[in-house]
């Protein structure tokens, strides 16, 4: 698994990690606005609270890739020997991130939660990416 990520990233793990993982943390501040402007606590007169929901699924579904995919990168290329703030956080993020999804596609009745998981899934996400990317781009 180890060379099939150093193949994919021609060598250059860390750096394409931390590019879609930058990405993602981007998407999540937009998805913030987004159910802002979605609950009615913003109002803007380009865009509403229908579409920006929409929108706020959509991209919701591009982070959750992204997600998966450095996910994937960093156990399969760096196995579980990372620090241990940045391990709990990814963990808890995926296990939160599931149950989101699970609540929106099955389990509508649990939607009042959809709010706190939403907020639990962007902080758990900067964590994560202060853990690791924030660290990276930070050294000299």
């Amino acid at each position: 698994m180890e060379q099939l990520i150093e193949d994919l990233t021609r060598g250059n793990v860390s750096q394409v990690k931390v590019v879609i993982a930058s990405v993602a943390a981007a998407l999540a501040i937009y998805q913030v606005v987004l159910a802002a402007v979605g609950y009615g606590k913003v109002r803007t007169p380009l865009l509403a609270p229908r579409a920006a929901f929409f929108t706020h699924r959509a991209s919701g579904d591009a982070i959750v890739v992204l997600v998966v995919l450095v996910g994937l990168a960093c156990i399969g290329y760096y196995g579980f020997d990372e620090e241990a703030v940045h391990y709990i956080a990814g963990t808890a993020l995926f296990a939160v991130l599931a149950l989101k999804v699970a609540i929106i596609r099955w389990w509508h009745g649990l939607g009042r939660l959809l709010p706190v998981l939403g907020i639990t899934v962007f902080l758990l996400l900067v964590a994560t990416w202060l853990t690791s990317a924030g660290g990276y781009l930070t050294d000299d």
